[in-house]
């Protein structure tokens, strides 16, 4: 499926040279004031034409179809829409043929039975994500005391990320980094304590942007190495700050009101211009690839705004359906509140 969430839900759509890609946003309370303006500043952290990113250059520019009236969310559904415009569908016809390696076109040709749409990637393409960097903008408006930081902390394990780009962008490859998200303000008692954590939803919406290998929180997997002396985080005042924060925000599940801090590792691009040996489906023998078209040397310097959508987006679902409960509580009966 193409939705996530609960009381926020966003669903994503559309195809990388298609008329359009966009997302439908439902559950935004209404009278949230909102403009075209607001999309524009996370959206020009997505946009490419930057070293290391890719040629292809598209306006942009957010369409609000419905759920808004003069600049205040109405609370019905938000269809926002973005048109592609710079497309080169003839550099795509090859990979029927030789799939890239690395890429979606293969298991697309299983999963669609061949009907998916190959141009550009199809809904596979990175250029969906516009869609759930509009979803971001709205969700950080219902996060309003939230505070969001996000940093790429290194790109092929250099952290000097713009030479680690630039060599691998003159040798024709591509290259991974490591993105820190941090989210502060947050309040405490958000997310469930199994199925529905905060680490699960966020790891769930995370994992959905194209190239995420890898989530973790706080210490991460550096815990393993650790001792629990180490690892814990003691408390120094009474609404629960801590001394430090291995946890990285969370315990059993549930936010515990300190920094939120999550790093995702991003894989190198699956399409570069350096030639490759692999499989020609149509030949039926090993064969050299060398892929045509526009590409990112390192996909995580766009995506970055858009990995902090998608965790915005989840506490953003998480921070009403606290304000539901905190309605509950407020109109229960004194007699059945402990």
């Amino acid at each position: 499926m193409n939705m996530i969430g609960t009381l926020f839900r966003v669903e994503i759509f559309g195809e990388s040279h298609g008329h359009a890609v966009g997302a439908i946003i439902d559950g935004i309370p209404p009278g949230i004031s909102l403009t075209h303006d607001d999309f524009l500043a996370d959206m020009a952290r997505r946009r490419a034409g930057a070293a290391g990113t890719t040629p292809r250059i598209e306006a942009d520019q957010p369409e609000i179809l419905s759920g808004l009236y003069h600049d205040r969310t109405t609370g019905s559904p938000l269809c926002v829409v973005f048109r592609n415009e710079d497309t080169r569908s003839a550099d795509y016809g090859l990979f029927a043929d030789m799939p890239r390696p690395g890429h979606a076109d293969f298991v697309a040709s299983l999963r669609y039975g061949g009907f998916a749409d190959p141009r550009g990637s199809g809904h596979f393409s990175g250029r969906i994500t516009a869609g759930l960097v509009a979803a971001g903008v709205i969700a950080k408006k219902i996060l309003a005391t939230v505070r969001f930081n996000t940093t790429i902390l290194e790109a092929g394990g250099q952290r000097d990320i713009a030479k680690a780009v630039r060599e691998a962008a003159d040798e024709g490859d591509s290259v991974g980094a490591l993105v820190e998200l941090r989210a502060s303000g947050l309040r405490g008692g958000l997310g469930e304590p199994f199925f529905d954590s905060v680490e699960g939803l966020a790891a769930r919406a995370l994992f959905a942007v194209p190239g995420v290998r890898g989530v973790e929180f706080g210490d991460g997997f550096a815990a393993a190495r650790m001792r629990g002396s180490q690892h814990n985080d003691p408390f120094i005042t009474q609404d629960g700050t801590t001394a430090r924060n291995g946890a990285g925000g969370v315990n059993g599940g549930i936010t515990n009101g300190n920094e939120l801090i999550v790093r995702v590792a991003m894989k190198p691009a699956s399409s570069i211009a350096r030639p490759q040996t692999t499989w020609n489906f149509a030949t039926g023998a090993m064969d050299t690839l060398s892929i045509p078209g526009r590409h990112d040397s390192c996909i995580a310097l766009r995506a970055a705004v858009v990995l902090e959508a998608s965790l915005a987006i989840v506490l953003a679902d998480l921070a009403l359906q606290a304000r539901v409960r905190d309605k509950c509580a407020d109109t229960a009966a004194p007699g059945l509140v402990q």
